[in-house]
């Protein structure tokens, strides 16, 4: 068993190592069950990165096993760890697809191309001096999430694949990223290096970030509305009384959450904390997201959250 930590790959030391962490290995690895913790396939060379693994055989990942520190340990490659599962025809030693990495930072770069903006496009990744796409075939809405947040654009709405956003050219990297949503850049993720068999430009992988987001409802189509700008959130004020249906109607039109029921004033779910970034909007009801609509270029409500603007939608349920 090898794994990577930042661009390189290292092996695993036997001490402590059994069928339990083999178990966790070949369930992480899709490769069926556990057969032998035996070292059958040669040493490694080059770093030892885990020694003294001890899985309780319930984790999802190798790494969520207590372990020493990485990189410690007193071991050499003679006593490197090995793993038999019982799909026989995924576990080749000489194949990526059971490889893995704890965490990878080897990508430099991170854009979205050919969107209506800077937060909405193709998912590019920059590795060793070249833009690459990714491969849609594994790319979730929780990669998407963590890649909106890293690039200050909020959070996700939607993972198109297929290349919605046109074909890329050039890499095609088929790494999964095992995200789960919550983390601060992509090279938090794990990540599983598979094959690309199948990966064509056609499967390029998509990003749509919102800049929008409702807070305090009971789900994410209720609540408080508010925007994001410059990498912070802040709220939407409407002491000139403008805030109507049609404004509602935009909203629930960019977080896909089906028709508006009402759009209330008056901080209805509690007023927020720090700036106001939006003011006096005045949608014609069409508009494709919130931004797009008329509204002051002054925040003429200061910091007053009293006037704080909410809404209520009727979502969908498919």
């Amino acid at each position: 068993i090898e794994i990577m930590y930042g661009d390189t790959w290292g092996t695993v030391c036997d001490d402590d190592w059994d069928l339990k962490d083999v178990k966790v290995v070949c369930r992480q690895l899709r490769c069926g069950e556990a057969v032998s913790a035996e070292l059958e396939f040669g040493g490694g060379s080059g770093v030892i990165w885990l020694n003294k693994v001890k899985c309780r055989g319930t984790e999802a990942h190798l790494w969520d096993c207590q372990h020493e520190p990485l990189g410690k340990n007193d071991c050499v490659h003679k006593e490197d760890a090995g793993v038999k599962c019982t799909d026989k025809d995924l576990l080749m030693v000489s194949s990526l697809l059971c490889h893995f990495s704890v965490f990878y930072t080897g990508y430099t770069g991170y854009r979205l191309v050919n969107g209506t903006d800077s937060c909405s496009g193709r998912v590019e990744l920059q590795f060793g001096g070249k833009w690459g796409t990714v491969c849609d075939q594994y790319w979730t809405l929780n990669d998407a999430n963590v890649l909106c947040h890293q690039l200050k654009c909020g959070y996700a709405i939607e993972a198109p694949g297929q290349a919605r956003f046109g074909e890329g050219s050039g890499e095609i990297w088929a790494d999964i990223f095992g995200c789960e949503g919550s983390e601060t850049h992509l090279s938090k993720c794990p990540i599983s290096v598979w094959g690309r068999e199948g990966c064509t430009h056609a499967n390029d992988a998509g990003v749509i970030c919102s800049y929008l987001k409702l807070v305090n409802g009971r789900g994410p189509c209720e609540g408080r509305v508010e925007v994001l700008r410059n990498g912070q959130w802040g709220t939407v004020c409407d002491h000139n009384f403008n805030w109507d249906m049609k404004d509602a109607a935009v909203v629930c039109r960019q977080l896909g959450c089906g028709e508006a029921l009402s759009a209330p004033r008056y901080a209805h779910f509690g007023g927020g904390t720090g700036r106001v970034l939006m003011s006096s909007v005045n949608c014609k009801g069409q508009e494709s997201a919130l931004k797009d609509c008329q509204s002051d270029t002054y925040y003429s409500c200061g910091n007053n959250h009293y006037f704080d603007v909410s809404q209520l939608i009727f979502e969908f349920d498919f």
